[in-house]
């Protein structure tokens, strides 16, 4: 799964609770920049690590062997968790995994080097894996 390699701080803060600075559209990374069809999403979501890799494994499955796959997001933001049965207080608990918070219109994957039909299909399957709504999109 993805991870960054190394961070200088080991767990991040919490963040506002609120989602309303989240559902603001995002800035940067909203148009198709390598591949001819991307991904982008439409609400969002805190993607996980494991949702990214197994978006991107359906997605190079369906699009073929031909085909150029890009991931535009990485998961950096790590998770902590504290295990079960342990009362509250003495510290913040363990980094489970990471995730990446995807605000709207963020392009996601990239396709490139199949034919329209496939490469719709593809970020079609790719779209099921992930828990919000996305949009194929083509470049401009």
């Amino acid at each position: 799964m993805l991870a960054p390699k190394k961070t200088k701080y080991r767990k991040w803060q919490s963040g506002r609770r609120s989602p309303a600075h989240l559902a603001k559209p995002d800035t940067r990374g909203i148009t198709v920049a390598f591949g001819a069809f991307g991904l982008k999403a439409m609400t969002q979501a805190r993607l996980s690590s494991n949702q990214i890799e197994s978006a991107r494994r359906a997605l190079a499955r369906s699009a073929g062997k031909t085909a150029k796959v890009w991931v535009r997001v990485f998961p950096d933001r790590p998770v902590t968790n504290k295990a079960a049965g342990v009362r509250m207080g003495s510290g913040k608990g363990d980094v489970v995994g990471y995730v990446m918070e995807v605000r709207p219109g963020r392009v996601i994957f990239e396709v490139d080097g199949t034919t329209e039909a496939m490469a719709r299909e593809a970020l079609r399957k790719a779209g099921t894996k992930l828990p919000m709504k996305v949009r194929v999109v083509e470049r401009a």
